[in-house]
Order: C-alpha cells, then structure tokens, then sequence
C-alpha cells in the first residue's frame, strides 16, 4: 500500500529513487500514465489491470469514453523498476506534469501520484482548508467501522 508524501529529486536522465516503502507493492510490476489533475500516476500491474478492464469496458462509441481510454491507455507505459529503485520519467508524461529538478510522490493507497511542487502546493491549499472540506466530502458518505465491539 502506497501512504504519505515524499520529496524527490529527478537527476539528468528523469529518473528519481523510489521510498523504500514503496517498493515491495512494485516488484510484480508497474505502469505510468497521465493523472486527471495534471500530474502522473503510478499504478501496481493489478491495480492497471483492473482499471484498464473497467475502461476497456465501455462504450466506444460514447465519445467520453473515447476520451478516457486515450487519457488513460493512451499515455500508459509500462516501468521497469532496478534493484536500486529507480523509475525514469518519459519525456512526454515530464512536460504534461510540468515536472523539472524536483517531485513530490503522494500514496493514495493502491497507487502513487507524481506531483511538480507548485502544482502539489495548490492542492495542499485546498486540502488544508477545514471548512471546505467538511462540506465538499460530506456527500461521499464515508464512515469507520470497527471489526472489535467495545465491551
């Protein structure tokens, strides 16, 4: 499971060393595509599998569904994690995330996004806003359940 935000370094080859956290969900593989929020995802190969089962699914004649395979499938690339942890960034997915020198990775369970800062600071502004955010996320229903009745 991918938690937390770290702060990383792109060296001369648009590669940057993943949290040793991270690593053991990457060992059966990895793929990187373009994020709805002008940033990159970096999905487990189960967590791609499932959500390219789910576009491939639908309707190709929905022109929004069109839309969603190329953003997803589109810009998807397959990564090859080195012993080291390493991950390279392709040209084309650096420039759409406006990335440069430094990155921000943010766990978001089963996979990781790839943030430039000034793009990763206006969702921190958002996120960090009390008020907004109590009524925003009200209507998605989200309650904790415990498995352990106190007694």
């Amino acid at each position: 499971m991918f938690l937390g935000k770290y702060s990383r370094t792109l060296d001369a080859k648009s590669s940057f060393s993943v949290p040793p956290s991270f690593m053991g969900p990457l060992y059966g593989g990895a793929y990187l595509t373009q994020g709805f929020d002008r940033n990159l995802q970096v999905l487990t190969a189960d967590a791609f599998r499932e959500i390219y089962r789910a576009v491939i699914s639908l309707n190709i004649t929905n022109p929004l569904a069109r839309l969603l395979l190329r953003l997803v499938l589109g810009s998807a690339q397959a990564l090859g994690v080195d012993a080291s942890g390493q991950f390279t960034i392709p040209e084309e997915l650096k420039q759409f995330a406006n990335l440069n020198n430094e990155i921000f990775l943010v766990g978001q369970g089963e996979y990781f996004e790839i943030w430039a800062p000034e793009l990763w600071g206006q969702q921190e502004i958002q996120l960090r806003d009390a008020e907004a955010n109590a009524s925003r996320f009200s209507a998605l229903a989200i309650s904790v359940r415990s498995s352990t009745v106190a007694g």
